[in-house]
């Protein structure tokens, strides 16, 4: 859920003539056109101060940028270079005090895991000079929801959600996913391609990776995947996009977020909380219809903003973000890593991971629900992982996603049973 911290606005004049123009802009800017070439992944995980009980308090904010140095992001330490570990990636800290990487985009795979494991084990070792240590879990089912992050956005975004129920506090303080992001595509019609693809394959790719049983907090209810039962839950206009009735998805997706309400409308850096009048789009607001509660018309900066308060399963940020995968156990997430890039490797391949996906491709609550229980979302996900078995970059990522065949095959939830394990290393 990293975002980039933004300034507001000198003006107060909009950099938009019309609804049209706007459009226009989210287009461009959430799908940036090319030859499909680099993969990224965003990596989370829980933190807790290292003590005797099992799940440990939450490190305080100081004790996370003392442990970070140079490395701690401007939203814990304000002075800090925020400087990229070893490997390229910079790290995040999330209003629950989870920390995130985000990669470097890379030209293939393997490079982007190598680079990210190493950049993993450099961020637990310098955890560990404070006692905190990282937990490789995709939901909290130990601990109560605590915001740590006192930011105006999260700040906004724990009052929106609250009215709505607990899985806003839940998702953003006591989860963690692993994130792929990939090239949007040459032109158009890849686009659509590609975009229709990562929806299809969205439910069997959760059963495959659901590995979040437990959410301290959450209604009571039996979930292979509660923290994407989390997101689903929260705020259905904000993070449920009508994918499937769009034709063109660049088009229809800057529709689409022009009219998801306000989540808050940034105030100067001195105000603590940027209200958003209840129910307003960011079409309202372009239109003039906000004029007497604002006081001003938006501009560009406020619709990248914007941009980064909706949450769909697939974000488009200029890349693709495929944000429903579980944060895996241990070194699992390569695996889901493999299975995006090897899905998405050229046109026939990305058809027939499509054709496979589309009879359960309406499912996301049913696979975040009952995961591989459910006997035609596990029969996707075992087809797809061996499809992705067939189309993998190395020998490697292809024994990784056959292993991954035999456990959905099985039935089971990642485990992390064959995963690598920092602590030696880091003892030594």
């Amino acid at each position: 859920m990293a975002v980039t911290a933004v300034r507001a606005p000198a003006g107060t004049g909009t950099d938009f003539s019309s609804r049209a123009a706007a459009e226009a802009y989210v287009g461009g800017v959430c799908f940036k056109q090319g030859p499909p070439a680099l993969i990224g992944a965003e990596l989370e995980w829980l933190t807790a101060q290292d003590e005797p009980s099992a799940s440990g308090s939450r490190p305080s904010l100081a004790e996370l940028a003392g442990a970070l140095g140079s490395y701690a992001p401007r939203s814990i330490a304000p002075d800090s270079p925020a400087l990229p570990l070893p490997g390229g990636s910079r790290v995040t800290i999330e209003p629950g005090g989870q920390v995130e990487l985000s990669s470097a985009p890379f030209g293939d795979a393997a490079e982007l895991c190598e680079r990210l494991r190493a950049d993993a084990r450099q961020l637990e070792r310098l955890l560990r000079t404070r006692s905190i240590r990282i937990r490789a879990a995709a939901a909290d089912g130990d601990r109560l929801a605590e915001r740590l992050l006192q930011l105006p956005r999260y700040r906004a975004m724990e009052r929106t959600f609250s009215g709505i129920g607990p899985f806003g506090k839940l998702m953003m303080c006591n989860t963690a996913a692993t994130q792929v992001s990939v090239d949007a595509g040459t032109d158009r019609a890849e686009v659509a391609a590609r975009w229709t693809a990562l929806y299809a394959i969205g439910p069997a790719l959760i059963a495959a990776f659901a590995c979040s049983p437990d959410l301290h907090g959450a209604p009571v209810g039996t979930w292979a995947s509660q923290r994407m039962r989390a997101w689903m839950r929260l705020d259905h206009a904000r993070t449920r996009p009508p994918v499937r009735q769009w034709s063109d998805p660049i088009g229809d997706y800057a529709r689409w977020v022009l009219d998801v309400p306000l989540l808050c409308v940034r105030g100067s850096e001195e105000v603590g909380d940027w209200e958003a009048p209840p129910g307003a789009t960011f079409a309202d607001w372009l239109c003039g219809a906000l004029d007497d509660e604002v006081g001003r018309r938006p501009d560009v900066a406020d619709l990248d903003y914007h941009l980064t308060t909706v949450f769909p399963p697939v974000r488009a940020s200029g890349h693709l973000e495929v944000r429903y995968i579980d944060a895996q156990p241990g070194d699992g997430w390569t695996v889901p890593i493999h299975a995006v890039d090897a899905l998405l490797s050229e046109p026939a391949v990305i058809a027939e991971a499509t054709r496979i996906g589309a009879p359960v491709a309406d499912e996301w609550l049913e696979a975040a629900r009952c995961g591989l229980a459910e006997p035609e979302i596990r029969s996707a996900a075992v087809e797809l992982l061996t499809l992705a078995a067939e189309h993998a970059r190395t020998p490697a990522a292809a024994d990784e996603l056959g292993a991954a065949v035999r456990r959905c095959i099985d039935g089971r939830m990642p485990t992390g049973e064959a995963a690598h394990h920092f602590d030696d290393e880091i003892e030594s």
